[in-house]
């Protein structure tokens, strides 16, 4: 009994942080947690404003949280992703994100892909789409007019 009681923590001893941050996201996941109370489940935060959606570790341990800036004089609504199989949900959520503002967002679709169009549609009617965003480079995104 002794020896079965011991293998529990050896095990987790040597499983790569990454695969241990998995196991407890995932562990957090079946038990409700929030997201804020796991590794690399942080709330996006919006400055100034309300969490938007919860980012996640990628696959390949590529980073695809962009913050996304709205220098367009225009709120933006919604923003969407594509890395050429079809466009995503919103990413923004209700709200939006006004002028001067900013949102951090992940925009890994699972596909592996780092380089990705982004689509913003605002509550003028007009709709800005950016090709080539390397999300994997980059840590910023200014969308401008």
């Amino acid at each position: 009994m002794r020896a079965q009681a011991r293998a529990g923590p050896v095990l987790f001893m040597r499983l790569s942080p990454l695969r241990l941050g998995v196991l407890i996201v995932s562990a957090s996941m079946l038990v409700g947690a929030p997201a804020w109370a796991v590794p690399g489940g942080e709330a996006v935060e919006r400055a100034g404003s309300r969490p938007v959606a919860a980012l996640r570790q990628s696959n390949d341990a590529q980073n695809r949280d962009v913050r996304v800036h709205n220098q367009t004089g225009w709120t933006m609504t919604r923003l969407y992703v594509s890395s050429g199989g079809g466009w995503t949900g919103d990413l923004l959520g209700a709200g939006g994100l006004a002028p001067g503002r900013s949102a951090r967002v992940s925009i890994d679709d699972g596909s592996g892909a780092c380089r990705y169009s982004l689509r913003a549609e605002f509550d003028n009617g007009e709709t800005l789409q950016r090709g080539g965003v390397n999300s994997c480079q980059i840590a910023d995104y200014y969308f401008t007019r």
